[in-house]
């Protein structure tokens, strides 16, 4: 097992708390969303027959699919003001949210224009299908985006995520790229709102170009300079408890990366054939000047392979990110709740946060306590408190109801308490927490199971 020396832990931080920019950032999402459907409504004439509706309703589902395919994207490079600020599970619930509205947009846009299309030219739906397919400019790159698009919803949906695998998944989500790239020129042609409209024209283009530019220069510009100036390399590996492993990555002039304790990277370790995909990993102690360290639970084939990773191995990583630090605290009574490897970041802020400290940790025996030596090297060296919460003897779960939690700490609903484990344990330990009192802007948790 690793440990700390408390001599040299680093000292608390002070806690500054910042109000979380989500609400003004929903506010000119949906002011797109109001822009883009005023240009519909300001090009749109009257609508006459089953076909003009058809047609119409196609229209502005393809403008609101267009726009949140931008939106998409957005989300996905990774811009600070949102991992940092906003939090990067609450970023990824939106993009999964915007996936699934940019799905049925896709959807819907699709088979109305072409049913509109069909009763304007009294043919069957497959043939206009197969004319408007083959004959109207872009539509076949247009279609391949499609058909792109509907099968990285279709991974993207829960049930089919859990029957494969990490990597996969992530390599397919990737083709969102290529698809909104092949479906973005068939809007400019083909689209009524954009012919003989240079205002509007370029103003789809600033948006589309405008996110490109968040994508280059935050997931591949900033991670090579990032890279280039701190050379990561694995500097030994620990196993902490049963399947349960810290990986120390060394470093130059780490101080400059502005990582803090709570937070995560995407680390892609190149080597053990981990170089494919890149994984979140939280940060298990505070950031040092020259290195880092993470501690990962195998769960996977990457988590299982990284306890295999060699001194040397070079790694390739993107952050900080994550909204899980002091900033979140609005008092100076603290209350941290872990469970099995969620340990790793609450760890860091067990160190380092200021004020009333305490940690609850829950496992299911004493030889599951990863890192529990230096959490009570902490406790002693600050003052504060480590409780366990293990199962009984016939393995019985200890209760975490609201009113264990207020009788074992007093003034619970006083406290800012950060919740990190298992999606199902961090859901309802969150109920009882607001069961008991706790506000719900004091209860600060990241989760990365969507």
């Amino acid at each position: 097992m690793t440990t700390v020396d408390a001599r040299h832990a680093a000292p608390p931080v002070p806690v500054t708390a910042r109000r979380s920019p989500a609400g003004p950032v929903l506010a000119v999402l949906w002011a797109g969303t109001a822009a883009v459907t005023a240009l519909w409504w300001a090009d749109t004439g009257s609508v006459v027959g089953t076909a003009g509706w058809l047609t119409g309703a196609g229209r502005i589902a393809g403008l609101l699919c267009g726009y949140a395919c931008a939106v998409l994207v957005g989300l996905m490079a990774r811009v600070p003001l949102l991992e940092r600020r906003i939090g990067s599970d609450r970023v990824a619930r939106w993009h999964a949210m915007a996936g699934r509205y940019t799905v049925c947009l896709l959807v819907a846009h699709t088979v109305l224009v072409l049913a509109g299309y069909a009763a304007q030219d009294r043919a069957s739906f497959w043939h206009e299908t197969v004319t408007v397919v083959l004959d109207y400019p872009d539509m076949l790159k247009a279609t391949a985006g499609t058909v792109i698009l509907c099968a990285v919803g279709i991974t993207s949906a829960r049930a089919v995520r859990r029957r494969t695998s990490h990597e996969f998944w992530y390599h397919v989500h990737l083709l969102t790229y290529a698809a909104v790239f092949l479906a973005f020129f068939h809007q400019l042609t083909l689209g009524n709102e954009f012919n003989g409209k240079p205002v509007a024209t370029a103003l789809w283009y600033a948006l589309y170009l405008g996110v490109a530019a968040l994508v280059l220069w935050f997931r591949i510009l900033a991670p090579v300079r990032l890279n280039r100036r701190h050379r990561l390399r694995v500097e030994s590996v620990h196993q902490e408890a049963p399947g349960v492993y810290s990986v120390v990555v060394r470093g130059r002039h780490l101080d400059e990366l502005g990582a803090r304790p709570g937070q995560f990277l995407r680390w892609r370790f190149l080597g053990a054939g981990l170089g494919w995909t890149s994984t979140p990993y939280s940060l298990s102690a505070p950031p040092r000047p020259d290195r880092l360290r993470i501690t990962v639970k195998a769960l996977g084939g990457h988590s299982a392979a990284v306890a295999l990773l060699r001194p040397g191995t070079r790694v390739w990583a993107e952050g900080p990110y994550g909204s899980l630090t002091a900033d979140r605290a609005a008092g100076h009574r603290c209350l941290l709740i872990a469970a099995g490897v969620g340990v790793t970041p609450l760890r860091a802020l067990f160190e380092t946060l200021p004020g009333e400290v305490t940690l609850l940790y829950r496992a299911r025996r004493v030889e599951d306590l990863a890192l529990g030596g230096e959490l009570e090297a902490i406790a002693r060296w600050r003052g504060a408190q480590v409780l366990y919460a293990l199962n009984g003897p016939g393995g019985e779960r200890p209760p975490l109801t609201a009113e264990s939690l207020r009788a074992t700490f007093p003034g619970l609903a006083g406290h800012d308490v950060y919740l990190c484990g298992p999606d199902g344990f961090a859901r309802d330990v969150y109920e009882a927490l607001r069961a008991a009192g706790v506000p719900d802007r004091r209860i600060h948790h990241e989760s990365f199971e969507l």
